[in-house]
């Protein structure tokens, strides 16, 4: 793999991982398998089908999970701790024919855009459930699924435009976390004020 193609697989699956890891996961698989992308030989397991069983499994715990309000946000909680770190290990592998330092660049970057994205993710969550209707609650889920499914896709089949897109995406991202904590932080103060 060139630079180019080890970046955008870095990224993309990095954001992606970020938020749904085993859509991420799933999706390089299958796409491989079915020979509809061709993966570096070091990411040659996903396409193994105990790893595609084993994250379609764990997506649709994850797909239920992501649709009941605060388990959204539980199921977050605990996946702080899985998809960034998965996306690291993802990059480390994407890169495998790369020199060490340009592994581990990858690796870190790609566990930095994980955790943005992620995030990003939890806070639009925990915010969307205050709202009492489920339904913006489900449309978010299912946006979160098609983004990380094409995301995949896109990095794998078009590396040079899942860079460009995962710099857009953590750009918003960027800029949502920095009014989220903001509205959060002048609530808080009311709050201790009042």
């Amino acid at each position: 793999m060139n630079p180019v193609e080890t970046l955008g697989l870095a990224l993309g699956a990095g954001f992606s991982s970020g938020l749904n890891l085993y859509a991420t996961i799933a999706t390089l698989g299958l796409l491989q398998r079915f020979q509809i992308i061709h993966l570096p030989a070091s990411l040659a397991a996903l396409a193994h089908p105990w790893v595609i069983g084993i994250a379609l499994a764990l997506y649709a715990i994850e797909f239920f999970a992501d649709k009941i309000p605060f388990v959204d946000t539980a199921w977050d909680a605990i996946h702080t701790l899985i998809r960034p770190p998965a996306a690291a290990v993802l990059a480390y592998a994407s890169a495998g024919a790369a020199p060490p330092e340009w592994r581990w660049g990858a690796a870190l970057l790609a566990g930095g855009v994980a955790l943005t994205s992620h995030g990003t993710k939890a806070s639009a969550r925990a915010a969307v459930n205050a709202s009492p209707e489920p339904f913006s609650n489900w449309t978010l889920s299912f946006g979160e699924d098609l983004l990380a499914v094409f995301l995949s896709w896109l990095a794998a089949a078009h590396p040079g435009a899942a860079i460009v897109l995962v710099v857009v995406l953590v750009t918003v991202a960027g800029f949502v976390l920095y009014h989220f904590f903001r509205f959060l932080r002048r609530a808080l103060q009311r709050l201790l004020t009042a």
